[in-house]
């Protein structure tokens, strides 16, 4: 019974301490969407915090470390929703990846994502360490997860034997590029439930006719 009290208190300590971090993260995802990667910086997290400096630098060594951390968080939890709707139990091939591109298209269309793009954007030739921060927790990932759906539907016959990771490319450019340029430049509000559905049935569509193996070369039963 003895070590209990100490596990509970460094339990209670760990979750402080997580609190605390996820304060500051808010308050640095509010400066970067405000005033640009440029615009923020530690001394005025500080500030609004209404800590010291040396408080933040505990949890975060740099104002690079901390954006790294935002926009992980911000795309952590989208990861494992896209990886559970592939994972999904049931649904056809072409199902599966419309659901995907649905849910994908919902998510960089998003104000939220459209934001930060921008901001990278704006930025990242000044501070080419935000591109690669952004590209890595995003976009990559994505494609990714996506990739390794793909491998095991051309491993099981379903897709015709390809390099899965630009396989999984071409279907992300079909399906997000019109609405995603559109967005970027202020040409089109956030889409209808409709124009997401049929982005999506499009590019999963032209995917399968690239990708689809034949039917008379299906295995017979």
């Amino acid at each position: 019974m003895g070590p209990q009290p100490e596990i509970s208190s460094l339990s209670r300590r760990e979750a402080r301490r997580q609190d605390r971090r996820d304060i500051i993260m808010d308050v640095a995802q509010t400066s970067f969407m405000n005033h640009g990667y440029a615009g923020t910086t530690m001394s005025g997290i500080a500030a609004a915090l209404g800590g010291s400096k040396g408080t933040l630098w505990n949890h975060f060594s740099s104002k690079e470390e901390l954006f790294e951390a935002v926009v992980d968080r911000a795309t952590k939890a989208y990861r494992a929703q896209l990886a559970e709707i592939l994972a999904g139990p049931g649904d056809d091939l072409r199902t599966t990846l419309i659901r995907a591109m649905q849910s994908i298209l919902n998510k960089v269309l998003s104000p939220g994502a459209i934001a930060l793009h921008r901001l990278i954007a704006a930025e990242a030739e000044r501070f080419p360490e935000i591109g690669r921060i952004f590209y890595e927790r995003a976009p990559k990932q994505t494609r990714l997860i996506l990739a390794r759906f793909i491998e095991e539907a051309m491993a099981s016959g379903q897709l015709l034997r390809d390099d899965p990771e630009a396989a999984a490319g071409a279907l992300l450019s079909l399906g997000i590029g019109k609405s995603q340029q559109k967005r970027l430049v202020g040409l089109m509000d956030l889409p209808a439930p409709e124009l997401i559905n049929a982005d999506a049935d499009f590019a999963v569509s032209l995917f399968l006719r690239a990708y689809m193996v034949p039917a008379e070369d299906h295995p017979r039963q």
